[in-house]
């Protein structure tokens, strides 16, 4: 088993490095944008003046930063899954190895955290007056609620992605489904629980924020989404990219396979 991580990482060295620094950026990114709209006195919030319209553009700057990172160089080489349970998806719909997926959540989970340590230093006391954009259970929703509300938005951006590189028309279009889709889940979900969607994207700013306690309800609820939305968007036959842009560079051919032998096909065949 060592051999076979070592010799992995040795192979395949750069599109881990390169998943790692993707997450840093969509970390910083992405709640330096939280920050800003909901930082106290925030400028967006004052022209906007509608909650939902504040949660509206969030989710589109944070799903727009994703689609950019997937369609760089950075994206080029990792395929920009950005998020845990988008690699481990990608996983039982076969186009991901199982070793590829868990090295991938040990870069995000190091991305998510770098880049996570550089909001105190750029935002300061701004950032946390919002616990620099950390993920909690909304006012009188608890965690249960806050479980659901992960699972359904997660359901859906993943299982959006999983359609969009399923079908080879759509499949280039797959990074511009990102920012109007997460700012529609944001707008409407946030009130629940933060709209996460993503373990390494609430890991990363609990550890400033000392809120790892409810870390749980952001790994439990994305991964049941996840895991239901592979379930739902594979078919026997179909190919998946375990990729959300530049699908065919594949140098490697470690993002391609056959959703017929995938463990999600297995499972809706009960063997």
């Amino acid at each position: 088993m060592r051999r076979g991580v070592r010799a992995m990482v040795t192979a395949h060295w750069r599109s881990y490095a390169a998943e790692l620094l993707g997450t840093a950026l969509l970390v910083f990114l992405g709640l330096s944008a939280v920050i800003y709209d909901f930082g106290p006195g925030s400028p967006a919030a004052a022209a906007l003046r509608s909650p939902f319209a504040l949660r509206l553009l969030t989710g589109f700057l944070f799903g727009g930063t994703g689609a950019l990172i997937a369609t760089s160089p950075l994206g080029r080489l990792s395929g920009a899954h950005l998020d845990p349970v988008l690699s481990w998806a990608f996983w039982l719909a076969g186009s991901l190895g199982a070793l590829d997926a868990a090295l991938y959540s040990i870069a995000q989970f190091a991305g998510a955290a770098l880049g996570a340590a550089l909001l105190p230093a750029v935002w300061g006391g701004f950032g946390a007056a919002v616990r620099y954009g950390a993920t909690l259970p909304g006012p009188g929703a608890g965690p249960w609620k806050a479980v659901g509300g992960e699972a359904l938005t997660t359901f859906a951006l993943v299982g959006g992605i999983l359609w969009f590189v399923g079908h080879p028309r759509l499949r280039p279009f797959t990074p511009a489904l990102l920012p109007p889709l997460v700012a529609l889940l944001v707008a409407f979900e946030a009130p629940w629980s933060g709209t996460s969607m993503n373990p390494a994207r609430s890991f990363g700013p609990a550890l400033p924020a000392h809120a790892l306690g409810v870390l749980w309800i952001y790994c439990l609820g994305p991964a049941a989404g996840a895991a239901a939305a592979a379930l739902a968007a594979v078919r026997p036959g179909r190919i998946h990219v375990a990729k959300v842009a530049h699908h065919a560079h594949d140098p490697h051919a470690r993002f391609h396979g056959p959703a017929a032998g995938s463990p999600a096909a297995r499972l809706r065949r009960g063997g």
